[in-house]
């Protein structure tokens, strides 16, 4: 196994294994070359989830990308681990990025592309969801965004799981969605209690006005301009609050592993590591 990285990594998931390690980044055609000699499958899961404008993210998420897929043009089977929000690329530059990104090794290497499109990713290690659970183990009260949108999850052994699965199938002629096993998604209502069980509380809830949530996105926006890069923007307001991240029949994979973790069970498993870590008091 070889692997592209800015630094050697040091991590105990890598404990079991010896890769060999590649050291540059997604402006290196050099070590993108030297990443994908001789591969047989080459599995491109990098990307930018938050940047403070559209040429931002296209560097990463496009060109990037595109990048990836010229290094591999004579791999027989690439997969690009992209995001169930490439499917609504209206909503935001993020979505755009993903989508665009896409068509970027469509363009390069046809049927030899697998697209993965992973729906909401939790677990172990995850610092963009801890304030969900840092408010569940703390607020006597807590948000629902919406009463109606149905938010599609998978836990990240999960998903790393059946992206493997993916990687060592025929490439695929559409995109997979991975999911857990509701892809008819959840209520924010329902995550939000999985969120307080996990913490074991009890909390009520409130609902939160959508014009309130694209007004606090608008207001981050103009921190942008300072050199920030909140994760709540208008566009990341519009992601949230769209109405249907659920899963159709016709983008579920074929034969690959059934999920192991429901909501429940992997909220649980998320807590349990963030305690152990320290990122959350027991």
């Amino acid at each position: 196994m070889r692997v592209l990285s800015r630094r050697d990594p040091i991590d105990p998931l890598w404990r079991e294994v010896t890769p060999e390690v590649v050291i540059g980044d997604l402006g290196d055609e050099a070590a993108l070359a030297r990443l994908c000699d001789g591969a047989d499958v080459v599995i491109h899961c990098a990307g930018l989830v938050k940047a403070r404008s559209r040429v931002a993210f296209d560097v990463v998420n496009v060109t990037g990308a595109r990048r990836v897929a010229l290094a591999a043009a004579r791999a027989p089977h690439v997969l690009l681990v992209s995001s169930l929000s490439a499917r609504e690329p209206h909503l935001s530059h993020y979505s755009a990025s993903k989508h665009a990104g896409e068509r970027a090794m469509a363009e390069v290497l046809g049927d030899r592309l697998t697209i993965a499109r992973p729906c909401a990713i939790y677990g172990p290690g995850d610092p963009e969801l801890l304030p969900v659970f840092q408010a569940a183990a703390t607020s006597p009260i807590l948000p629902v965004l919406s009463e109606t949108g149905r938010v599609a999850m998978i836990h990240v052994e999960d998903a790393a799981r059946q992206a493997a699965a993916l990687a060592a199938a025929r490439p695929s002629s559409r995109p997979i969605v991975l999911c857990d096993a509701r892809t008819d998604g959840y209520t924010w209502r329902e995550l939000m209690s999985a969120a307080a069980r996990a913490c074991d509380r009890t909390p009520r809830f409130a609902a939160v006005p959508a014009a309130l949530i694209h007004a606090i996105g608008i207001t981050n926006d103009f921190t942008l301009l300072l050199g920030q890069t909140p994760m709540l923007t208008s566009a990341k307001a519009r992601e949230l609050l769209h109405s249907n991240w659920a899963v159709a029949p016709e983008e579920l994979p074929g034969e690959i592993p059934a999920p192991i973790y429901d909501l429940d069970a992997g909220f649980s498993a998320t807590v349990a590591w963030y305690r152990s870590a320290a990122w959350m008091k027991h």
